[in-house]
């Protein structure tokens, strides 16, 4: 099976630990594959900068093909993160380096792939029609999503992702059903601790979230689709594909960052300063 996880990235600043952590959907997505086994890749645009570097770095370490990545003319897109909980809240980010249009020769890439994965973080939404005719696609939409707007994509997808912890469990399998009604193949809405629902063919699956003490929940979500799209890709059972995944979720649980990797960075170069008493 091969993967390609094409579209975003970032460096996550841990301003509580002055770290920084190379990320984003599509980058840990192919990270999580290449460590269960498959050919993985990535296809975006990374910085100039030592951050930039660090991340390609990253995911040569990570067995990830970075050949079709390409480096930018500006410093590597970043997301500020705090956590809370255990549990990781976005400050502010700048993604603008990463942010790119396919040319004819990367969407003709794509077919040497067994499925593509993207999210809603980058800019491939309105070319899903055109990667779909020539592999699968895989896109994950988060949670802040208009159903009404992003229902006509969903026919072309292999599989559709939302973030549904904001949602209770009648909603979230009733997303699950919709998305499938509207065309998706196979639909995935992930809910944290209370687990995942998963749509495959007339049946909706349940799979109970493995419990563990978090350090660090982001990219657990990531995990989850990695695990489901490999599954998938290599014929497994649902059963044993979603306790394969729900399991992966859980141990990116136990490191800070989406895969760790991180480098060293000086929080006073993006913390605004405190205004002073007058």
């Amino acid at each position: 099976m091969k993967l390609l996880g094409a579209g975003d990235n970032v460096s996550d600043r841990y301003l509580h630990l002055s770290m920084q952590f190379p990320g984003g959907n599509a980058v840990n997505v192919a990270v999580f594959a290449a460590r269960m086994g498959v050919h993985a890749g990535y296809l975006g645009v990374v910085g100039n900068d030592d951050v930039g570097r660090h991340l390609l770095s990253a995911l040569a370490a990570e067995h990830v093909d970075v050949t079709h990545v390409r480096v930018g003319s500006g410093p590597n897109a970043t997301a500020d993160v705090e956590l809370r909980d255990n549990d990781r809240v976005f400050l502010r980010s700048d993604r603008t380096t990463a942010l790119f249009d396919l040319n004819d020769e990367q969407l003709e890439l794509m077919r040497r792939y067994d499925v593509v994965h993207s999210g809603y973080a980058g800019t491939l939404l309105a070319r899903v029609p055109e990667i779909a005719e020539r592999t699968k696609v895989s896109f994950d939409f988060g949670a802040r999503f208009d159903f009404d707007q992003l229902a006509s994509s969903l026919h072309h997808l292999h599989l559709a992702s939302f973030s549904g912890g904001h949602l209770v469990e009648r909603e979230a399998e009733d997303l699950v059903r919709a998305a499938r009604d509207a065309g998706a193949e196979h639909v995935l809405v992930t809910r944290g601790e209370a687990g995942a629902f998963v749509g495959a063919g007339d049946r909706v699956y349940h799979q109970p979230a493995d419990l563990v003490s978090p350090v660090d929940t982001l990219g657990a979500g990531d995990a989850f689709i990695a695990g489901l799209l490999v599954g998938l890709g290599t014929g497994r059972s649902m059963p044993a594909t979603l306790a394969a995944a729900s399991a992966h979720a859980a141990q990116v649980c136990q490191v800070y960052g989406a895969f760790g990797r991180g480098m060293p960075f000086d929080p006073a170069s993006v913390v605004e300063p405190k205004t002073a008493p007058a």
